[in-house]
This record gives C-alpha cells, structure tokens and sequence, in this order.
C-alpha cells in the first residue's frame, strides 16, 4: 500500500456573470471546458454549464432564501475536501465571486487548509444589469456615487441608510424582492424623496428579461403587481429614468409633425 499523499488540487473563484452566456470572461469560459469537478450556484444558466466537457462532475450548492443545499461551512469544507483529494475545483458563482458571492468566505477557508485558490472575476449582476438595460449607473448630469446593498440583510431597520440615495446617487439592491415593501419604507423614513425613480431588472441579459419602472414609494405594490421572482435587482435614484427619457426624446425626433406626445 502507497503511503504517497494525492496531490493537491486546486480551487478556482469564477465569475459566471450576471446571466447570458456570452458574458463569461474568456479565462472562465476556458477553465470550464476544461473542467472536472464545478461547484456551482443554482442561478448559473444551464447553458453555461453546458461548456464543461463529458464526464465533469457538477455538484449544485443552490440557495434560496427558504432552503439552502448546503449551508456556507458545508460549502467550504467541500472545496477543501475536493482540493485535497488532487482535484482542480471550479467553484461557479453568478456575478462575480467577490460582490454579495460569499467568494471571501470560501477563498479564506481554502488558504486556512493550505490548499491554492485563485478567483476569475465575472461581470457583477448590477453592472451587467444596468447595462442590459440602458441605464448608467453613474452620469455627469444625474450621479457621480453608487452603492451597492444587500437587501436581505437582518436588522433592516436598525441600520441608517440615510445618504445612499438620493440627488446624485445611485443605489442597487441586491436580494430585494422579497423586502421590498421594508425598504421602501426604510429609505423614505431616512429621508429619500417619495418619488425618486427607480427600476426593477428582473433576469437580466436573458431573453426574459423585464426592465419596471416607478417611483420608490410604489415599489411594493410594482413588485407584487408584476410578480417579480429572483434573480432581480433594484435601481434607485435620477439615472433609473434617463432610459425612459431617452426613448421619448427619440420619438419625438422621429414622430411626424403634428404628432402630439
């Protein structure tokens, strides 16, 4: 019997980005083709799994907000185990593995075990959102900050969000669906304007993409009303309307004379 030790593997962080395929960086895109063992989030698309090569072992850590596949310390002692065992792992996140993907968790858990890990950033949801719907998060007539928030988080309405929204800025929440109606009602309470725009991107970059507009003191009810499921997020603030206005200016430019809008 060999006393000889496997030898260790390794376990990649990789963005999958915020949904559509063809948005995977090219070094992601090449690690998964030529994959073994991917741990990967439930939000990743099918399509992008697709690229891994016969007889890869998928295992899905999927979350919900009810049910968990695995809780966060299962995840990363399986990383380790894998790692350990010789395996080179890619841990497949939607995003990017360092923006809301508990990608800091897992990579610390790996160098606390001795075990090499290396992250592949991804588009992050937000700004593959805001770009697949035409609205920029930042604009020199409309916002020079953004923040970006985690909607789920608890003790909602201890925390001051005073400051994260309003002339100037642009906020995007992460995991809001299911709290819109406290957050609408934490931002007002800490000074946002009523009817400061925002926009709800529900599954953005895929081909079921909704972009729903209104104001922040109607965000529930545009959330119930439509039936908003996850992933979406929310963008609020001046720049969630330059979209809107964009339109219509250029409808005006193209409508006959006459023509009133």
């Amino acid at each position: 019997m060999s006393n000889i030790a496997p030898p260790a593997g390794k376990v990649w962080l990789v963005g999958a980005g915020p949904g559509d395929p063809d948005l995977l960086t090219l070094r992601a895109a090449r690690l998964l083709m030529n994959a073994r063992v991917i741990v990967h989030d439930g939000l990743v698309e099918p399509a992008i799994l697709e690229l891994a090569p016969k007889g890869a072992r998928f295992v899905s850590v999927a979350k919900s907000r009810s049910r968990h596949t695995l809780q966060q310390h299962e995840i990363n002692a399986l990383l380790v185990r894998e790692a350990l065992a010789g395996n080179e792992v890619i841990r497949l996140k939607g995003g990017d593995p360092f923006v809301f993907g508990r990608g800091g968790e897992e990579a610390e858990a790996c160098r606390a075990a001795g075990v090499p890990v290396e992250v592949v950033p991804g588009i992050s949801a937000a700004l593959g959102a805001a770009a697949a719907a035409q609205i920029p998060l930042t604009h020199r007539d409309a916002a020079s900050m953004v923040t970006f928030v985690a909607g789920q988080c608890k003790g909602l309405t201890e925390q001051d969000w005073s400051g994260l929204a309003g002339k100037g800025r642009t906020l995007v929440i992460y995991m809001g669906v299911a709290t819109a109606e406290p957050i609408a009602e934490k931002l007002i309470a800490d000074g946002l304007a009523p009817d400061m725009p925002l926009a709800v991107i529900e599954n953005a970059t895929r081909p079921s993409m909704r972009v729903l507009r209104g104001p922040i003191a109607g965000l529930a009810d545009l959330v119930q009303r439509h039936r908003v499921k996850s992933p979406a997020l929310i963008v609020i603030g001046e720049v969630a309307a330059r979209e809107d206005n964009a339109l219509r200016a250029l409808a005006r430019e193209q409508a006959p004379l006459g023509h009133a809008f």
